[in-house]
């Protein structure tokens, strides 16, 4: 019951970006990411279909926290995935997100070859708003989807709880290397962050 209360206590002090400057409430975990009408919208985009990695849990590794495909699409174990990628924790009242996803777009276009990129739509009950602001700024680089905010508590993710949108840098081992607040305009600026946090010079 400690561990119970403690969670919610936790939720409840996160503050997060939102369009109107509101924190991030405690999210009902039944919102459905995988729908018709969300998968024809996804579809429409030409978002990706997640990938699920083949490796498990390490030190130092992303949770081993299963997480749906925005819109449909197989679920990713976030402990399976390896690098060297880009992590992007984003949500469909971000502003901020708004203004960095077609960056991060570009960059995704360039250099998918050499470092995948993933977004998260982080602690979100609107997946139908999620995929309008993809299809506003362009973003077709594969979600996973966290609307019951399962990645508040782990310490991977930590920073988000200084609010979004936030990076995070995951190497070829699966170890996460590096965190940074997002905020990004143009690709010269990932690429600097790729190459600070992964050693990646592109």
């Amino acid at each position: 019951m400690r561990k119970v209360l403690a969670a919610l206590t936790l939720a409840l002090s996160l503050t997060a970006c939102t369009s109107d400057g509101d924190g991030i409430d405690v999210r009902p975990p039944d919102v459905q990411v995988d729908t018709p009408a969300l998968r024809a919208a996804k579809d429409r985009i030409g978002m990706q279909d997640c990938e699920p990695g083949t490796g498990g849990p390490v030190d130092g590794g992303l949770p081993s926290v299963t997480l749906p495909c925005l819109g449909g699409g197989p679920d990713v174990d976030l402990s399976s995935l390896r690098g060297p990628m880009v992590i992007n924790l984003w949500q469909a009242n971000c502003g901020p997100c708004r203004e960095e996803m077609p960056a991060l777009q570009a960059f995704h276009r360039q250099y998918a070859d050499r470092v995948a990129v993933v977004g998260i739509d982080f602690n979100d009950v609107h997946p139908d708003g999620a995929l309008a602001l993809a299809e506003e700024t362009g973003a077709t680089y594969p979600s996973v989807a966290d609307p019951g905010g399962d990645l508040m508590a782990e310490q991977a993710f930590a920073i988000a709880r200084r609010g979004l949108p936030v990076f995070l840098f995951v190497d070829e081992t699966g170890r996460v290397v590096g965190q940074d607040s997002g905020g990004i305009t143009s690709v010269g600026q990932v690429e600097d962050l790729v190459a600070e946090h992964l050693g990646i010079t592109l």
